[in-house]
């Protein structure tokens, strides 16, 4: 009896918006002042626990997420468990445009007295895509957010304190970072893009054009000041204001007329002035040229500050009964793929009855982990439980082993021709229950 083997996925993890780190870690980046993760962590010294194998185990799990996450596609919900007896994180992959906004929430229910660490990291081209911490929050404060100043792939880690965990529902998505800048309209109403070429395509336009009636309010789209009010040939009636968070530039061009002066601080939402068709854009229909630069590199596409969050995460469908329980592959040819959906990579492809750890439920899906610590994405509909055995009968007698491998550790032994339920299979090993009733691995012919 022989599963086809699914080959390793570095599925690297994804999704939220905190990072954790500890001292004189090299994950550490951008992040300043002490996080909760490393508040606990002193902790943990100070108790004189730090050196145990459980600490390690855990500082060690935390790690192990980052460098298997598993890539999602946002909005993303899941249900996941968290089994307090073994130290454990999870972690997603997220890709993410400059100027979107990351939003991440964990809920674990009022009944569950979890602290809960969320960290956020990006892969740095410049560290050798070495994960680099950039926020971090944990269960006192569990919805978190983070625009990203880069566009680039970002990670997401979970991880509960030591011998602590239970059931989750993670919810992350990926929304404007901008309040949009013409009242009452929303991104349907852009009709030119960054890019588009102008003057016959000796330059590039530099914003977005929103078409709007005349005399429609422009808005201020985040909080800062007016830095310029006036007019020049190209933009016509414009107005310069720097916001106050990540140091932008947003321009607004073609005004009819303006309705504030230098250096007026505003918010989200203050009338700046009204849409017209001034400057070089006398000839068009009256519309806001809307642009974004940045000091050092000039202008940056607003569409991904712009863009909404458009739908709500995908119901989960899947059995969530089956989380944290082992399933088996219900046919030959089952394929784990690398992230939840049709179409995504197909990680490795698995045998009948292989067993399949049921990490997560997100939509239709299950995140899994195989016995060999791989993990992917497999539809839920094309596994079976676990509790339901096939029989084998022994050729010989054979230890019971704690894992799928030679070697590992013994836990029970079962005698020649002996009939035991078989849970699943992986490779040249079959999961049983002994009469004794533990669970292990024995090696099969």
């Amino acid at each position: 009896m022989r599963t086809k083997s699914a080959s390793s996925l570095t599925v690297v993890t994804v999704a939220a918006l905190i990072v954790s780190g500890c001292d004189a870690d090299p994950l550490r980046g951008y992040f300043v002042g002490s996080t909760p993760r490393e508040r606990y962590e002193a902790a943990l010294h100070k108790a004189g626990l730090a050196g145990t194998g459980l600490a390690r185990d855990w500082t060690v799990a935390g790690r192990q997420a980052l460098a298997q996450a598993a890539a999602i596609r946002t909005p993303y919900r899941e249900l996941g468990y968290l089994d307090p007896a073994n130290p454990r994180a999870e972690a997603f992959r997220v890709e993410l445009l400059e100027g979107q906004k990351l939003m991440a929430k964990v809920d674990m229910g009022a009944e569950v007295e979890t602290r809960l660490f969320i960290d956020l990291f990006v892969l740095s081209a410049r560290d050798n895509g070495q994960p680099v911490l950039l926020a971090t929050a944990d269960s006192l404060r569990p919805s978190l957010a983070y625009v990203a100043r880069r566009t680039g792939t970002y990670l997401l880690r979970v991880q509960p304190e030591l011998l602590r965990g239970g059931r989750y529902t993670l919810t992350v998505d990926v929304t404007a970072s901008l309040e949009f800048p013409v009242l009452g309209h929303d991104t349907q109403a852009i009709r030119s893009r960054f890019g588009a070429a102008r003057d016959g395509g000796r330059r590039r336009h530099h914003g977005v054009d929103i078409f709007a009636p005349r005399g429609t309010p422009v808005i201020a789209s985040s909080p800062g000041r007016v830095r310029w009010v006036g007019t020049n040939r190209l933009g016509g009636n414009v107005v310069w204001m720097r916001e106050q968070d990540a140091g932008y530039s947003l321009y607004y061009a073609h005004l009819d007329s303006q309705a504030v002066r230098r250096g007026t601080l505003v918010m989200p939402g203050d009338t700046l002035g009204f849409v017209g068709n001034s400057g070089n854009a006398r000839t068009t229909p009256p519309h806001l040229h809307f642009g974004i630069y940045l000091r050092g590199r000039g202008p940056v596409d607003p569409a991904p500050f712009l863009e909404p969050s458009n739908e709500p995460p995908a119901r989960v469908t899947a059995d969530s009964t089956g989380v944290a329980t082992w399933v088996r592959a219900a046919g030959d040819g089952i394929r784990l793929r690398s992230a939840p959906f049709q179409g995504a990579d197909v990680a490795g492809e698995l045998a009948q009855h292989t067993a399949l750890l049921v990490l997560a439920a997100t939509g239709s899906w299950y995140r899994i982990a195989l016995p060999d610590g791989s993990a992917g994405f497999v539809a839920a509909r094309l596994t079976e439980p676990a509790a339901r055995p096939v029989r084998l009968a022994l050729a010989s007698g054979s230890l019971v082993r704690e894992w799928p491998r030679p070697g590992a550790v013994p836990v029970d032994s079962v005698a020649l021709g002996r009939q035991l339920p078989v849970l699943g299979v992986f490779r040249e090993f079959a999961y049983v229950t002994t009469p004794s009733g533990r669970t292990g691995w024995v090696e099969v012919d």
